[in-house]
């Protein structure tokens, strides 16, 4: 679990990275800046989402879990189906995945549920 812990960390690292990199493009390119709130909703999701996957580390560092490690795996799901998703939409116009944002959404909340059985769970 060590090294899933470490991928978890830097993973929402380069996540919390990139979701600056995007909220400073869309401060500064006229073009960005009329994205409106789908994009404005994703780089929120993407930032907060980064964190989680951070904590999720942490967590694992103190105990294995298969919990936890799910946590995480949903985190980085939803990350895929409804940020990145929607920023491609925006950024390229490519719109070929739109339907499968809900299921982004519906990840980010199980990942917390999973969190909490995780960490509420006792170790065997």
């Amino acid at each position: 679990m060590f090294v899933l812990s470490r991928v978890y960390m830097a993973l929402g690292a380069l996540l919390a990275a990139l979701s600056v990199a995007l909220s400073a493009a869309a401060a500064h390119v006229p073009a960005l800046q009329q994205a409106g709130a789908a994009f404005a909703a994703s780089l929120d999701q993407q930032q907060f989402h980064a964190l989680g996957l951070v904590l999720v580390g942490l967590a694992l560092q103190r105990r294995a879990s298969f919990w936890l490690s799910c946590s995480g795996g949903l985190m980085l799901v939803g990350m895929l189906l409804f940020c990145l998703n929607i920023d491609v939409r925006i950024l390229w116009g490519w719109d070929g995945a739109r339907a499968l944002v809900p299921a982004g959404g519906s990840a980010f909340m199980l990942s917390w549920l999973f969190f909490a059985v995780g960490v509420l769970r006792q170790p065997r």
